[in-house]
């Protein structure tokens, strides 16, 4: 059964049940009990049917679940004529299991949105033209043209002489990559450069990225299911439920009085308050930037104790940065921001754009410039104000000045060095890097309080990088150089010593989301394959959003707790004066409701959970990205 189809028949076996129950009510008062008992079991039967059919296929699955108990208080209630106790039971139980369906309702969406990323056709060279094909007719050998802005389909090698792809959705690198000719293009690489044709070395099926969707839909599969917060207490409620009722019968002669235990003991504080307390926490996270797609995950995100974090666009923000400004000559940095970001104006390189934008944050008015000339991947050549500059690589930039070419100043694995010349001297560098999010390491020891034991990076950049944007930060181990399915097996191995989270934000980690108890995605700027595959998406791009959301699922979690351990406290006291004769079957059934409304109040609670962290993000500054 579909989860649509599951939503609607809940819907309809809740208005059943309600629209019996109200209108029995009116022909009772009317003073025709006859009719309104024909009215009360109209409302039932669907109920009590629908119920069966589940407990037979949970049953069949090896699971026992509380359901049992409503099943056996209704029909005991049909069964000895207690019809008004019936309805009663029949839309509590309705009724939760429609909230439960509801919270299940926000759950990931169908996983083919997941291949939406990767375009239906391509552009392929045919006869001296250009033809659009399906990606289901592209062959080892075809040759397709890549305009800037698209992603590749498919695997291949690079037939002209340069491109400039942004694969950190599949590697991890933050920065831009140059491929020179025959170089090897995987397919979900995005053009950030100008159009290059591409030769097809595999087909659609079983190029890279298709591989990592066949991961995420493994993953999924081999995902052990999360058992009901209710479920788990099943067995034993159960046990006691039908103790307490047989001996009533037993002892007494009197099945009225068994009938009056088993609605009496159907679960609804369990039924209800669980669902309504996690649903109410969904609502509350979300006013802080976090949409967790179902109860199930919420529950499951408050057991966390073991937090694995992507690098690229996770723990750092996934965009290149200015990090320094060393001057070598008489220019000050604001001069040589200004000579490198009009020039760059010129380049469509994610580098360049960074350093535009710098300038514009700083609000500088940048001339147009002229002649502009730009190797691709290397660097622009142009005059600014009548002055020549060069912007680039520095041996791009040697290669253009006369004279000896200045040390550049010391720099790690994780940063690059743009050179500027003016008017044939080197007058300084820009130092650029993928830097740490704002408020990493507050962050991080928020993690600790929280109660998070174990903290892992885990990225498919290289080992030096991962080092090095991880120097001092409070991680229990560095995972680098990772693939896709080297990622899920590190997720596996770690459930293994309880409930995992990941972290991430690209195509690679999409697998690994999906293999988590909790996949977390980064909705702002992540790929939609990771926010597919994930439980929880992060709606701002603030890595820290995910403190409030850890204690909101907490909190919704204890609260949800509390109200099952006093809703079954009092119905299991209601249960002894039921055996005890001092409460009918529907007298039971109103005790009951107003058990139900102590416990649905209770846990509204969680829609005022107030998180610790609420603003931490307000107080925290920025980290520079280690050198």
């Amino acid at each position: 059964m579909t989860s649509q189809v599951r939503g609607r028949l809940n819907v309809a076996l809740v208005t059943i049940a309600l629209v019996g129950l109200v209108s029995g009510l009116g022909l009772w008062l009317v003073e025709k009990s006859q009719l309104a008992d024909y009215v009360w079991i109209v409302g039932v039967i669907p109920v009590l049917a629908a119920l069966v059919v589940e407990i037979v296929r949970s049953l069949a699955k090896g699971d026992v679940g509380l359901d049992i108990v409503a099943a056996l208080s209704m029909s005991a209630a049909l069964f000895f004529d207690e019809t008004l106790a019936a309805a009663v039971v029949a839309l509590m139980y309705s009724g939760g299991t429609f909230l439960e369906s509801f919270a299940e309702g926000r759950a990931r969406r169908e996983m083919s949105d997941l291949l939406s990323r990767v375009p239906r056709t391509a552009t392929r060279h045919h006869n001296g033209s250009l033809v659009e094909v399906d990606l289901e007719a592209i062959v080892p050998g075809d040759l397709l043209l890549i305009r800037q802005g698209d992603i590749a389909p498919v695997d291949g090698t690079l037939e002209t002489d340069s491109a400039i792809l942004n694969q950190s959705a599949l590697t991890g690198e933050a920065m831009p990559a140059l491929l020179l000719r025959d170089g090897y293009v995987m397919s979900g690489s995005t053009n950030d450069g100008e159009a290059f044709d591409l030769r097809a070395t595999r087909r659609a099926a079983d190029s890279t990225y298709a591989g990592i969707v066949r991961l995420v839909e493994a993953a999924q599969k081999s995902k052990a299911p999360m058992v009901r917060l209710a479920d788990r207490y099943s067995l034993l409620f159960l046990a006691v439920t039908v103790t307490i009722a047989t001996a009533a019968w037993w002892f007494t002669g009197d099945p009225i009085r068994a009938v009056a235990v088993l609605v009496v003991a159907t679960p609804c504080p369990l039924i209800l308050a669980v669902p309504v307390a996690l649903v109410a926490g969904m609502s509350r996270a979300a006013h802080f930037g976090v949409l967790i797609k179902g109860a199930r995950p919420l529950e499951a995100m408050a057991r966390v104790k073991t937090l694995i974090l992507d690098k690229t666009g996770t723990l750092t923000d996934g965009r290149p940065r200015i990090v320094s400004i060393e001057a070598q000559a008489d220019l000050n940095a604001n001069e040589i921001l200004f000579f490198a970001a009009a020039l760059d104006q010129a380049s469509r390189h994610p580098v360049a754009q960074a350093i535009v934008a710098a300038a514009h944050q700083q609000g500088m008015a940048l001339p147009t410039p002229a002649d502009p000339i730009e190797a691709p991947g290397e660097g622009v050549m142009g005059k600014i104000n009548g002055c020549k500059v060069i912007v680039g690589g520095a041996d791009f930039v040697a290669g253009q000045i006369s004279g000896p070419l200045l040390d550049h100043p010391a720099r790690s694995e994780s940063e690059v060095i743009v050179a500027i010349a003016v008017d044939g001297r080197l007058v300084g560098h820009l130092v650029m890097a993928d830097m740490l999010r704002t408020g990493t390491r507050g962050f991080l020891s928020g993690l600790r309080r929280v109660g998070m034991t174990r903290i892992l990076l885990a990225t498919g950049d290289r080992r030096v990088v991962a080092e090095a944007v991880s120097e001092g930060l409070d991680l229990d181990h560095v995972h680098a150089q990772m693939t896709p399915d080297q990622k899920v097996r590190l997720v596996l191995n770690e459930r293994e010593s309880g409930a995992v989270m990941m972290v991430g934000d690209g195509v690679n980690d999409a697998p690994a989301l999906a293999a988590a108890d909790v996949g977390v995605a980064m909705g702002a700027r992540g790929t939609a394959a990771s926010a597919e595959a994930a439980d929880v998406v992060l709606l701002v791009d603030q890595l820290d959003r995910l403190l409030p959301g850890l204690e909101v699922a907490q909190g919704a979690r204890r609260i949800a707790l509390e109200s099952v351990v006093v809703g079954i406290g009092l119905s299991v006291v209601g249960m002894f004066a039921a055996a005890l004769g001092y409460l009918s079957p529907v007298q039971g059934a109103i005790l009951q409701e107003l058990i139900d409304v102590a416990v649905i109040l209770n846990a509204l609670r969680a829609l005022k959970i107030v998180p610790q962290d609420a603003n931490e993000h307000d107080r925290n500054q920025a980290d520079p990205c280690p050198s």
